[in-house]
């Protein structure tokens, strides 16, 4: 028997947010959802490394330990997130959960860490095989909420496990399962699981036999549901590809990459009718609820103006003088990213403040981005980070050799070397 997998990958903004903070993965061998969280920029970065050190597994599958490599992988990206804070004042508090699933042969090795889910149909029957690193789940486990109050609970979404925490090292569930033939395992964000009830989601599972239009299915029944979440779901089908049936579709061969890992990763949702109208009124500005002629009456006696001026004109210097410092550190720091054709060494920083740019070319390279890997090409275009001009330098080879090989490295050099020798590394 020859174990393969039919999948897909499907990730959705929402309705509410304005960016997407999820990433999928969806390989031969690897299957990922990670939601990201830190402000508006953080949860994206979070989730893109997640995926960039876990994605190389799926090319560099151990012989071994699938287990102890899986776990290996996911605490690098833990280290990378933190490290990533540590560096980018503008990155505090970013995060991001993990579900993978890592299969050699006939075994399925499981990671998880936070709110993201899978589900496994096997039989008939669809069961949700991890469990919420919540609140509210502790609460439930104590016996002191039910499933009903749970559901309505306001703190139902406090995670009490990510990647990224600084104040604890993160505790992973991990577990070996076997990979069984028509076995239909989906992974999601809670985007998804927090508005489609298991029962709905067991019964798309087994009505609808294709998995990009299972997936796009059950992103649509979460859409209806308000969408108030970026929605990330990847289904995959366990096939035997001694026993395929003649004119079955082959299994999957080609990697997905969604949500903030992939280009499109902002695009807003699509989707039209009552749910899509009602997104697009609340993002409306309310107008102010009350006439300047409710607050004309007993106007307080008029004040001498000079204090206030006075206190705003040191204000200004102390932000000016602030702002000058903040500019000159950017000045010296580095990173490397892509003109939209070759990989670009650049002075500063990646961010621009509102029409001023933050950043200058140093050095145009050789290397074609067409020539990376993709979640290698996608690391460079989110831009990475280095201490100095050396350090730079240092990246750009090992990008370099990475367009050579083909093969996905770990820019910042803290994994293990392109040429794959040492299986547990992430990239």
């Amino acid at each position: 028997m020859t174990v393969a997998l039919r999948y897909a990958a499907r990730s959705d903004v929402g309705l509410v947010r304005s960016n997407n903070q999820d990433s999928g993965y969806a390989g031969s061998h690897l299957l990922v959802v990670a939601d990201g969280m830190g402000g508006h920029a953080g949860g994206d970065v979070a989730s893109s490394v997640a995926i960039g050190h876990l994605a190389r597994l799926d090319a560099d599958t151990p012989a071994s330990d699938i287990v102890a490599t899986l776990e290996e992988s996911v605490l690098e990206a833990n280290q990378e997130i933190l490290r990533r804070a540590r560096d980018e004042p503008q990155l505090a508090g970013l995060g991001t959960t993990i579900t993978a699933l890592l299969r050699l042969e006939s075994r399925f090795a499981l990671a998880h860490i936070g709110d993201s889910r899978a589900y496994l149909l096997r039989d008939g029957e669809t069961t949700q095989v991890t469990k919420d690193h919540t609140f509210v789940q502790r609460l439930l486990d104590e016996g002191r909420l039910t499933e009903e109050e749970a559901e309505r609970h306001p703190q139902r979404s406090v995670l009490m496990r990510v990647l990224g925490d600084v104040d604890a090292d993160p505790e992973l569930d991990l577990s070996l399962r076997p990979a069984h033939v028509g076995d239909r395992w989906m992974l999601c964000s809670d985007g998804l699981s927090g508005l489609v009830s298991l029962d709905t989601i067991d019964a798309t599972l087994q009505e609808i036999e294709d998995p990009g239009e299972c997936a796009d299915a059950l992103i649509q029944l979460a859409l209806k549901g308000g969408g108030p979440d970026n929605i990330t779901c990847i289904i995959a089908d366990v096939l035997d590809l001694d026993d395929l049936p003649r004119g079955e579709e082959a299994p999957s061969t080609t990697p997905q990459i969604v949500g903030s890992a992939a280009r499109t990763r902002h695009a807003p949702t699509t989707a039209s009718g009552p749910a899509a109208k009602a997104a697009a009124l609340t993002r409306e500005e309310p107008e102010f609820p009350y006439a300047d002629e409710d607050f004309a009456e007993d106007e307080p006696p008029r004040r001498s103006p000079w204090p206030v001026l006075v206190a705003v004109a040191l204000l200004v210097a102390l932000l000016a003088g602030a702002l000058w410092a903040g500019y000159a550190w950017s000045q010296r720091q580095y990173y490397v990213g892509s003109d939209g054709t070759h990989v670009v060494v650049y002075q500063g920083l990646s961010q621009d403040l509102g029409p001023i740019s933050l950043s200058s070319e140093v050095e145009v390279t050789d290397v074609a981005m067409a020539d990376l890997p993709e979640v290698t090409r996608q690391q460079v275009e989110a831009t990475i980070t280095a201490a100095n001009r050396d350090a730079a330098e240092q990246i750009v080879g090992r990008l370099e050799q990475s367009a050579i090989t083909d093969i996905p490295v770990d820019p910042q050099g803290t994994g293990s070397p392109s040429d794959g020798s040492d299986s547990g590394e992430a990239g």
